[in-house]
C-alpha cells in the first residue's frame, strides 16, 4: 500500500500539470461526457423527447458557451487559480493547519460537494434566486445538455460561492480540478435521458446520484421538485431528509418542466431563457411551504 507521503507528493506533483493543462483538462472532460451520454440516449432512451433533440442541443449548448464567454470576462481568474493564489498567502483552513495534502483534498471535494447542495436548496428557497433557477427546470424534456442549461446570472453567483468556499477552505489545486471534473461528469451523467436496470440503479445511487433519482427533482410538482437536490454525493438528501425514492407518476408518465412557463419561445429558444426570469411578478412558490395538490395549477 502506498504511503500518505507518497500520495501527498503526487498531489503536489498534479498541482503542477493541472495549472499547465486546466484548460485541456476541463474542456476534455466535457465533450468526452458529453459524447459518451449523447450517444447512450440515442441508444437507449429512458423517455420520448417532446421538442427536437437538433433545436435543444443548439440552444441548450448555445447557452452553456454564451455563459463560458461571459465568465471568462467577469472571473479571469479560474477556480483553480483562486486556489492556487490562497496557498501563495496562506488563506483559507487547509493553508493554516496541519494536515496532509492527500486528506485536504479529500476534506475539499466533501465540503465543496456540501456547499453545491446547500446552494441548491438556497436558490429553491428564495423566490427571487428561484427565478434564475427556474431556467434550469423549464426545459420541457430531459437529457444532458439540460445539465448545463442555467441562467447567466445564476452561473455567476454560483462562480462566486465557489470561490468564496475555496478561499475560506484553502482548497488544494488538485481537490478544486477534481471537484470541477467530477461535479460536470455527474451532472450530465445524472441529467441524461438515459435507462439504467433498476437493480443497479439501486445500489449505483448509495454513491453517486443517479439519472432516475435526479429527475424526480424536475418534476411538475412542487413536491416533489423540492426533494432529490444532490448533483454528485447523494448522501446529503437522505441526511437532511429531502430524498424521494420515485416520482408518484413513474418516470414515464411523470411530467417534467414548469405548468406556468410552456411556450417554446420561453423554454427551449436561448433568447427566452435569458429573458425568463424576468417575465411574471414574484411567485408565493418557497421551498417546503407547498403541498401537492392533484388539482393544483402550480406557482412555480
Amino acid at each position: 500500500m502506498f504511503s500518505t507521503s507518497f500520495a501527498d507528493e503526487v498531489i503536489m506533483k498534479i498541482d503542477v500539470l493541472v495549472l499547465q493543462y486546466e484548460k485541456e483538462i476541463r474542456m476534455g472532460f466535457f465533450f468526452g461526457m458529453l459524447a459518451i451520454i449523447g450517444i447512450w440516449e440515442l441508444l437507449a432512451p429512458r423517455r420520448a423527447l417532446t421538442v427536437s433533440k437538433t433545436i435543444r442541443w443548439l440552444n441548450n449548448l448555445g447557452l452553456v458557451f454564451f455563459n463560458s464567454f461571459i465568465l471568462r470576462l467577469v472571473f479571469p481568474v479560474a477556480a483553480i487559480g483562486v486556489a492556487a493564489i490562497a496557498q501563495q498567502h496562506a488563506w483559507g483552513l487547509f493553508n493554516n493547519i496541519y494536515i496532509s495534502p492527500a486528506a485536504a483534498a479529500i476534506l475539499s471535494v466533501v465540503i465543496m460537494d456540501l456547499v453545491i447542495y446547500l446552494q441548491h436548496v438556497m436558490v429553491h428557497a428564495i423566490p427571487l434566486l428561484w427565478r434564475l433557477h427556474r431556467v434550469h427546470h423549464a426545459d420541457p424534456d430531459y437529457d444532458v445538455t439540460t445539465g448545463a442549461r442555467f441562467h447567466t446570472l445564476e452561473i455567476i453567483l454560483s462562480m462566486g460561492i465557489k470561490f468564496a468556499t475555496i478561499v475560506l477552505l484553502g482548497a488544494p489545486v488538485f481537490a478544486v480540478i477534481v471537484f470541477e471534473v467530477v461535479l460536470n461528469a455527474t451532472a450530465m451523467f445524472n441529467h441524461g435521458n438515459i435507462r439504467l436496470p433498476g437493480i443497479i440503479d439501486k445500489y449505483l445511487r448509495l454513491i453517486v446520484v443517479t439519472p432516475d433519482m435526479h429527475r424526480v427533482h424536475h418534476s411538475v410538482e412542487d413536491d416533489e421538485t423540492n426533494s432529490n437536490f444532490g448533483f454528485n454525493l447523494p448522501w446529503w438528501d437522505r441526511l437532511f431528509g429531502t430524498y424521494r425514492d420515485q416520482p408518484r407518476g413513474g418516470h414515464e408518465g411523470m411530467t417534467i418542466g414548469i405548468r406556468k412557463f410552456k411556450e417554446a419561445k420561453d423554454v427551449s429558444w436561448i433568447s427566452g431563457m435569458l429573458t425568463l426570469p424576468f417575465k411574471g411578478s414574484i411567485s408565493g412558490y418557497t421551498i417546503n411551504r407547498r403541498s401537492w395538490n392533484d388539482n393544483d395549477n402550480g406557482a412555480k
